[in-house]
């Protein structure tokens, strides 16, 4: 099958008018002008790499829409294997917590371990390939028994060490924390304050947590499960994260953060919503500002995987590298960084893992490709019958 007539993005420049050849799934042939009768005209709109998203928060909203309001599991990955589909994400990192009680109820044990497990059983149902990102807060004592069973069963490919407690990382601005952990949950100040106080507590009645962090590294190291730090602050915990094999810097707060981590060879991410708006929710570190300081090597979709196509975009306009340099930020960078050197590029003999999009005041994607199927598509593109030849069907019959 021929897609012909695309702005072709590849990792390291742009095609202006060209052509890309599928076969049995796999991108077969690159070329640099259009070619006739193909299967699928582009009209000069954009083919990019499928994007590889390793951080996506968004199960946990679709299975609990509302407070308390409890849906299927099975229904809440149906709903969001389609969203990220119409997002172009091929290959997604489910981030699911495990998270001292304080944090809730969506993010316990058991519901996290039933989620992985449904998002195992239907692995091969579903749109878009999806795996496991687990998040262990470094609170938590039941931790290593945790990572131990879920990695000793093959069902994690990333694993991030987090530190949620307010007055660093993320959090180190306690007040503005408390303010925005009381819009989130509906409760007055003094009730978010409370459970900061809490959370406070219960970070310091687990002592030294650096024992938990190593024992965890030790298993990811030992299962082949890559590692990310999470929220760095510090030069300092950047260098301790580096030294117990993380491979990503996630969420850095400060540019100094981030550009340790650059130095020591770790990739950055951050969120799609944060390029794409300017600015972090939280008032930490803005992706624009990691991306012109060159620091910034991975977009995931945080909350909101809509915003990857658009930031992309946005970006490209920004320093120099245009859209190969951006687009890879969702693609090629954290394909390579989680060890996929099957996808992520557009490239011979690689996954047929494909985005269709077109510019515009806001960019709109229209077609996904997984495997050179199309997953999902918004009607808009026509795709001509490919004739059957009598060999063909010769050498079908023989068959």
């Amino acid at each position: 099958m021929w897609l012909n007539d695309f702005e072709i993005v590849l990792e390291d420049r742009v095609i202006e008018r060209g052509a890309v050849r599928i076969e049995k799934g796999t991108i077969a042939e690159v070329r640099e002008a259009p070619v006739d009768n193909a299967e699928i005209d582009g009209g000069g709109r954009l083919l990019l790499p499928g994007f590889v998203d390793m951080h996506g928060d968004m199960i946990e909203k679709e299975v609990e829409p509302r407070t308390n309001v409890r849906m299927p599991l099975e229904l809440g990955i149906y709903e969001l294997d389609k969203k990220l589909a119409a997002c172009g994400i091929t290959t997604a990192y489910a981030a699911l917590a495990f998270t001292p009680a304080t944090y809730g109820l969506l993010r316990s044990v058991e519901h996290t371990t039933a989620m992985i497990e449904a998002l195992a059983a239907m692995r091969d149902d579903l749109l878009i390939d999806h795996r496991v990102h687990a998040r262990f807060e470094v609170t938590f004592p039941s931790a290593l028994a945790i990572a131990e069973k879920l990695m000793g069963a093959g069902a994690l490919g990333l694993v991030s060490l987090m530190d949620h407690t307010p007055g660093q990382g993320q959090y180190r601005d306690i007040e503005r924390h408390v303010a925005h952990l009381a819009k989130d949950r509906k409760i007055d100040e003094a009730k978010a304050a409370e459970l900061v106080r809490q959370r406070m507590a219960d970070r310091d009645g687990q002592g030294d947590a650096l024992h938990i962090i190593a024992g965890l590294a030790d298993l990811a190291r030992r299962h082949g499960v890559a590692i990310a730090s999470h929220d760095d602050d510090r030069v300092e915990k950047v260098a301790l994260l580096h030294s117990l094999g993380a491979v990503i810097s996630e969420f850095p707060i400060t540019i100094e953060a981030a550009a340790e981590a650059r130095r020591l060879g770790l990739a950055t991410a951050m969120g799609a919503p944060n390029a794409l708006r300017g600015l972090s929710y939280s008032g930490n570190l803005s992706a624009r500002e990691a991306y012109d300081a060159g620091v910034l090597d991975i977009l995931a979709s945080d909350y909101h995987p809509s915003a990857i196509l658009p930031a992309t975009i946005a970006l490209a306009d920004r320093g120099e590298g245009g859209l190969a340099r951006s687009v890879a930020l969702a693609s090629a960078n954290p394909a390579r960084a989680l060890g996929l050197n099957d996808r992520g590029r557009i490239a011979q003999g690689l996954r047929a893992d494909l985005v269709i999009a077109e510019r515009g005041r806001m960019p709109r994607l229209r077609a996904t490709l997984r495997g050179g199927r199309v997953i999902w598509s918004d009607g808009t593109l026509t795709q001509r019958a490919r004739p059957v030849l009598i060999r063909d069907r010769l050498k079908e019959v023989a068959l």
